[in-house]
């Protein structure tokens, strides 16, 4: 098995992992979800420096927080992961994990435009297309229901404002989500300390319910280690496509588990985001093939140019 094929086998696993998620987080829709956060934040945390630990990379958390603008930066990549897990966690609980798996959708068109504002990337004509069906779709969605999908917007921006952060932070994804969940660790344990002290605190109470606790912290470093190993091995446009199937699945799970309704409004949003993120797709994968055969022109080119100098010196 070559490398890609491994890479894809691990983005699969980790989207697979993300997009049946829901199932794990309604088993927990009786304990508050700023509690399941404060869990998954102290497991996770656990684990990773564990992991950390055992590859005798501890030292590399330090390093990275040696400059006070990557502190900065951290601590907002922090906030906004922690703001889009509460979300998540509790559009699962109170029964909007169709909002969630919208917001989702939604994200890559986002990244589009944060990339675009932000960082001042070129957009082709089929892009900018998808992000207006997108917009399209909101709009329809607030004009059918009366009001806007808050959650698949804050989702989706709080995400995409994550990645963001991210493309100005020059550390491992080990390491750096090691810190991301460090610096929400001081909030989530003082949380936890004030729900124990009133008799509140789930954990300890039933065995199940501690042991789904425990588990969210696997769950939740699990599918970053595979997107981590299936991020080096595969096209970044390759890996655009795999992670549709996250949001995919988590709908999926909405509509055919939880029985949540999927009304004549979400329909035409959800029809109209489908549409947008196969044009999308299909014209990254377009830029994705043309900048590999540039590269390759490029790199034959500059072959062949040192190939003839050297032929050149060579003769008498």
């Amino acid at each position: 098995m070559s490398e890609m094929q491994k890479g894809i086998l691990a983005m699969i696993g980790a989207c697979t992992v993300w997009g049946l998620s829901p199932l794990f987080y309604k088993l927990l829709s009786h304990v508050p979800p700023l509690e399941v956060l404060a869990h998954r934040t102290l497991w996770s945390f656990v684990l990773f420096a564990v992991i950390l630990a055992l590859r005798g990379r501890l030292g590399d958390l330090r390093a990275a927080l040696g400059d006070g603008r990557r502190v900065a930066l951290f601590a907002l990549a922090s906030a906004m992961i922690s703001i889009n897990w509460f979300f998540y966690i509790l559009s699962v609980q109170i029964g909007h994990t169709t909002e969630a798996s919208l917001g989702y959708y939604i994200f890559p068109l986002v990244a589009v435009l944060v990339g675009r504002f932000g960082f001042g990337e070129r957009l082709a004509r089929a892009q900018w297309l998808a992000v207006g069906l997108a917009a399209l779709a909101v709009m329809g969605l607030t004009w059918g229901l009366g009001v806007a999908p808050w959650i698949s917007l804050l989702l989706a921006t709080t995400f995409g404002l994550y990645g963001a952060v991210k493309k100005y932070l020059p550390v491992g994804p080990m390491v750096s989500v090691t810190i991301e969940i460090l610096f929400f660790l001081p909030i989530g344990i003082t949380m936890l300390v004030i729900q124990h002290g009133s008799g509140q605190g789930a954990f300890g109470r039933e065995l199940w319910d501690s042991a789904l606790l425990i588990l969210s912290g696997p769950l939740t470093a699990l599918p970053l280690i595979l997107f981590s190993f299936a991020a080096r091995r595969v096209p970044m446009a390759t890996v655009g496509v795999l992670q549709y199937l996250n949001p995919t699945l988590q709908f999926l799970c909405a509509v055919l588990v939880f029985g949540e309704p999927f009304t004549f409004w979400h329909q035409i949003a959800f029809g109209m985001i489908w549409c947008a993120l196969a044009l999308f797709s299909v014209s990254s994968l377009r830029q994705d093939r043309a900048s590999r055969r540039a590269s390759m022109a490029a790199t034959g080119v500059s072959t062949h140019v040192r190939y003839s100098a050297s032929e050149a010196s060579a003769k008498p």
